[in-house]
């Protein structure tokens, strides 16, 4: 029955514990290593969760708390603190522009934003977490949280911003004087 359980829960989780845990680390096998290890700590501790319904967060707030772990081991943490001052925020990009963008790109983008903003904003829009839930996982007050999505997304937005520009530019319209020399 226990087996049964175990495997329902790592049906259910996987694929959301792997994408979030490949947002933290940007390499797909320490993502892979990750979860995996979030579901060893689970079949070990599991058992002690008095809530089945808080699985999902556990699970989360594991693997998060893990991959911390591990980059305190290879002493490549930045701290808050160490953060230069917030530049003001870039303007919001036209809906039009928000609509028509790959998502590829987006995910692309989201990847050159710093790691202590990417967590939250990976939680908060693409795995649907509370602020309270995302404070928990974190280990920090939910002001802290809510200023980390102000940040993110405005790293976010202007790291997009460069990468939209810099695609337009690579597009050459079939209609213009120089694409109707070639042919």
């Amino acid at each position: 029955m226990a087996s049964e359980i175990f495997n329902q829960l790592v049906d259910a989780h996987y694929t959301p514990l792997f994408r979030f845990a490949l947002s933290l680390t940007r390499n797909s096998s320490d993502a892979g290593d990750l979860t995996q290890q979030t579901f060893f700590i689970w079949a070990k501790q599991g058992h002690a969760l008095r809530e089945a319904g808080k699985a999902k967060s556990w699970l989360f707030t594991t693997l998060y708390r893990e991959f911390l772990r591990s980059r305190r081991r290879a002493e490549r943490v930045t701290a808050l603190e160490d953060l230069g001052p917030v530049e003001s925020d870039p303007p919001a990009p036209e809906v039009d522009i928000v609509t028509g963008m790959d998502a590829g790109l987006v995910v692309e983008a989201l990847q050159e934003v710093d790691e202590v903003y990417r967590a939250p904003l990976t939680l908060f829009y693409m795995q649907d977490f509370s602020y309270k839930e995302i404070a928990e996982m974190l280990a920090v007050p939910i002001g802290t949280v809510m200023s980390r999505l102000s940040r993110g997304k405005a790293q976010l937005r202007t790291t997009l911003a460069r990468k939209e520009s810099a695609g337009r530019g690579k597009v050459v319209p079939f209609n213009t004087p120089s694409a109707r020399k070639l042919s």
